[in-house]
C-alpha cells in the first residue's frame, strides 16, 4: 500500500512525530510550508488567531495525495484547532484521500476539535487517529504509543 505522510510543523515536533511515522512505515513524506511568517511571539499570536477564526494561507504545493492509498496527516494544535496550512492542504485536496489517519501534537491535554474540524474539511472519516503532547515525544512513553499506533496502522491497512 502506498502511503504519505504529510504535515505542518511550526517548532519541529509535529515534524518528528512525522519522520518517526514515515520511517517506520517506509513511507513517503511531504512538509506541509506556510508562505505566512509565524516565526516569534507575534507568529504565534498570529497563528492561534487564523486556527481559531478558520483562516487559510499560502503553502507550497504539495505531493499529490490521488496517488496514494493511504495518507496521513498531521497537525500542530493551535487553540483547539487545526493549524492553517494543513486546514489549506485538505481544502485544496477535498476528495483526494481513499484512506486518511490524522495525528496531531499538541501541548496541552487534549486535541481539541481538531479530528472533527480535520474530518468535515474533507468530509470523509479517518480509520485512525491519535494525539501526542508535545512534552512527552522526546521521551520514552511516547515511542511506545508510537509503535502501537503504527502496528495498529498495518493491520488495517
Amino acid at each position: 500500500m502506498k502511503t504519505l505522510v504529510v504535515f505542518y510543523s511550526r517548532n519541529g515536533t509535529t515534524k518528528k512525530v512525522a519522520e518517526d511515522i514515515s520511517k517506520r512505515l517506509r513511507a513517503d513524506i511531504d512538509e506541509i510550508i506556510d508562505l505566512k511568517n509565524r516565526k516569534g511571539v507575534i507568529g504565534w499570536l498570529t497563528s492561534g488567531r487564523d486556527a481559531m477564526k478558520k483562516n487559510l494561507t499560502q503553502i507550497k504545493e504539495t505531493k499529490d495525495p490521488k496517488k496514494y492509498d493511504l495518507v496521513i496527516i498531521g497537525s500542530p494544535v493551535w487553540a483547539g484547532s487545526v493549524s492553517p496550512g494543513v486546514r489549506t492542504f485538505l481544502e485544496k485536496n477535498k476528495g483526494n484521500f481513499k484512506k486518511v489517519i490524522f495525528f496531531c501534537t499538541t501541548g496541552g491535554g487534549n486535541p481539541g476539535k481538531t479530528f472533527i474540524q480535520m474530518s468535515e474539511i474533507i468530509k470523509k472519516k479517518p480509520i485512525k487517529t491519535i494525539f501526542f503532547k508535545t512534552s512527552e515525544v522526546k521521551k520514552e512513553p511516547y515511542f511506545e504509543e508510537l509503535i502501537k499506533f503504527l502496528v495498529d496502522i498495518r493491520n488495517k491497512k
